[in-house]
């Protein structure tokens, strides 16, 4: 028959947001794949040069609407670096607390959405409904269920009240019941079973080789997470596991997720039980002096990187984001390759992809010979240095 190429998007049932993978069959085998990425790009890194520190702290957090709250501790953290602040514990508590309620909320959707796409999906519904268990509690104290306005530089917005204390620990002792279900679901369910194992294989030298990050990399067993390698927030002083599974398929990343359930509803009775008193926002000057900072999460898809070069100006010079999503891309490619055709949207949908938040654009030569060719590498960076430089910036 030979081989023989197949777009899967920018429009497709299986993806939820446009991005093209050209697939190259060899009857119903995946032999190779080529991605092409930005369909969704949004230019939020040049908007944050144009918008004050204070209303990129709402803007950051729209880089992504499922881990949105890592971001934002990003971008302040970034600021905080820069001015020499340091935040109240309690605001780190409060902080963790929100990272890790993200994480649920995560992982369950995530769950949701694999289910779905193997065709399982009453496990969809069910994770769906307890997912609304997670974004009442965010709701209860921040007063929203996606974009939590939360942070503050210096600190954060809202305290945590005793009923807010005891209505979260009902929270995850209702959590936990669930996490313990979803848990048997994917060891035991045939249905998951097989369509997970063995399929999306990424062995650990090549997850290394291509900066696999988050479940992706754990599912290697690779003990990657930057709570523990660089921690940040209270989890300096927060006990918690590294999951990490060595199937390296697709089954090994559902059963990361499900056990970092309970690695999270373990962290947030920790913060709840422990919650210091006293300041949650300290006061910082308005002015941002000059400097540079990187600051990162580990984000419930993995490493989340961001970098910030100011220069005493009330606006960020440079802001630059790495999401886990783009770390993780590269591996798709490897993951496909031997794939059936059938397992193409539950093997990209294993790395649990955000193409809205890492999407990026490619810059065309308007002078060329051959139309669509690319600027690329030395040549990309001249550009860049010559367009910062007429700005008045020096490399």
């Amino acid at each position: 028959m030979g081989r023989v190429k197949l777009p899967i998007g920018p429009q497709h049932p299986a993806l939820k947001e446009p991005e093209n993978f050209t697939i190259t069959l060899d009857g119903e085998r995946v032999v190779d794949v080529d991605i092409r990425i930005g369909y969704t790009h949004r230019g939020i890194e040049k908007l944050m040069e144009s918008r004050t520190y204070t209303q990129n702290l709402y803007l950051v957090e729209r880089i992504c609407g499922i881990c949105s709250y890592a971001h934002v501790v990003n971008f302040t953290q970034n600021v905080e670096e820069v001015l020499g602040v340091q935040i109240p514990k309690r605001a780190e508590y409060i902080r963790t607390l929100f990272l890790e309620l993200e994480r649920l909320h995560s992982h369950f959707l995530w769950l949701g959405v694999a289910g779905h796409e193997i065709g399982f999906d009453t496990l969809f519904m069910y994770t769906w409904q307890d997912r609304e268990v997670v974004q009442d509690l965010l709701e209860m104290i921040s007063g929203n269920r996606v974009n939590y306005a939360m942070n503050t530089i210096g600190g954060v917005r809202r305290d945590i009240s005793e009923e807010h204390r005891k209505k979260v620990l009902e929270g995850m002792d209702y959590l936990e019941k669930r996490a313990a279900y979803y848990k048997e679901v994917a060891i035991n369910e045939k249905t998951i079973l097989a369509r997970a194992e063995n399929v999306g294989i990424l062995k650990p030298k090549v997850a290394l080789k291509y900066s696999a990050v988050g479940p992706t990399v754990r599912a290697s067993g690779i003990t990657v997470d930057i709570r523990r390698d660089d921690p940040y927030a209270s989890y300096t002083e927060t006990p918690f596991e590294v999951i990490t599974t060595d199937t390296c398929d697709v089954l090994g990343r559902v059963v990361v997720r499900v056990l970092e359930l309970f690695e999270s509803i373990k962290i947030i009775r920790y913060l709840m039980e422990h919650l210091p008193s006293g300041e949650i926002v300290v006061k910082v000057p308005r002015k941002i002096p000059e400097g540079e900072s990187i600051s990162h999460t580990e984000a419930p898809r993995g490493e989340d990187f961001h970098y910030l070069r100011s220069n005493g100006t009330e606006k960020p010079e440079r802001y630059k984001v790495r999401t886990p999503t783009l770390a993780n891309l590269p591996a798709i490619a490897e993951m496909l390759k031997g794939a059936y055709l059938a397992d193409v949207p539950i093997v990209v949908a294993a790395i649990d992809p955000c193409m809205g938040c890492m999407d990026r654009v490619l810059l065309l030569k308007q002078d060329s010979d051959k139309p669509g060719e690319i600027i690329e590498g030395d040549q990309l960076r001249a550009y860049g240095i010559k367009w910062y430089a007429g700005r008045g910036w020096k490399a």
